[in-house]
């Protein structure tokens, strides 16, 4: 009798690895997308990216910014607070991040569209809405930080310029570079660059499956990075020389070998950075 009970409680114990295990596609990783697949995703990623730094350059402009000779200059203008200047923001917030996190999240994108096609689902608009659920949680992040921004300016915090002083930038930079030495700072990063073990543990079927797991994997990307965007208020938001460098650094963190490497010694210039800015200028 126990005997008998022992088997059928190996035989539950087989079925669930087997119902986990038939979660996630059996297929090689390196399996090839068709041609025409790759120019969908590769060229929409493109043009997002694309188009998005061409907004940056040639937005409408918030109040406090003029362009002189083909450079946004910081001019004494008073902020309004208007429904519109809000929106502005919030567009500007919204577009910048997908400028500066499509390019990092590409292989994320590509890697789903293998794993799609060997579980026999092959669809790029799969793809589609795995980018949109990411892009719709850098969206709600945009929507945060204006509504900060705009506190910010109207307690008179940030100028015109859309910078900080020094001393808040420097504890702004101090900060940054704690949080790049953190446990946290690694566990959102691991997810960030191994798209391979994100989807074995976060999969799921069908298209709200695929918009599911974008959702996630953006919340673990906001989590890797939303204090570098803070960064953005040292040198000013408006500052595309700026910004061009934090993409550059998002970017080598979660593609490249050395991200964790590069992560931490971030960490630390940032923090000799912020203590040289908000103690000895």
């Amino acid at each position: 009798m126990a005997e008998t009970e022992a088997r059928a409680h190996q035989r539950e114990r087989n079925m669930d690895t087997d119902s986990s295990s038939s979660a996630v596609p059996r297929l090689n990783p390196a399996a090839s997308l068709p041609l025409q697949d790759l120019i969908v995703i590769w060229g929409g990623l493109c043009a997002i990216t694309l188009l998005s730094w061409l907004y940056l350059v040639r937005m409408p402009m918030p109040s406090g910014t003029m362009m002189m000779d083909g450079m946004r200059m910081a001019m004494p203008m008073p902020y309004q607070g208007t429904a519109q200047e809000a929106w502005l923001t919030f567009v500007m917030w919204a577009v910048m991040m997908a400028a500066m996190m499509v390019p990092s999240v590409a292989p994320m994108v590509l890697m789903f569209a293998r794993l799609r096609r060997g579980s026999g689902q092959a669809s790029p608009a799969d793809a589609w809405l795995f980018a949109l659920g990411y892009l719709v949680v850098w969206s709600a992040f945009s929507a945060v930080v204006t509504i900060g921004q705009l506190a910010l300016q109207r307690a008179a915090i940030i100028g015109d310029a859309l910078r900080v002083t020094p001393l808040l930038g420097g504890l702004i930079l101090v900060a940054t570079g704690i949080y790049q030495l953190t446990p946290l700072k690694e566990a959102c990063l691991s997810r960030c660059r191994s798209p391979l073990t994100f989807f074995m543990t976060c999969w799921h079927e069908g298209r709200v499956g695929a918009l599911r797991m974008g959702l996630n994997h953006g919340a673990f990307c906001v989590g890797c990075c939303w204090l570098l965007m803070a960064l953005l208020f040292v040198a000013g938001v408006m500052n595309l020389l700026w910004v061009a460098a934090i993409t550059a650094l998002v970017l080598i963190e979660k593609v490249t070998p050395y991200g964790r490497g590069i992560a931490a010694l971030s960490g630390v210039a940032m923090i000799a950075s912020g203590i040289w800015l908000a103690v000895l200028r």
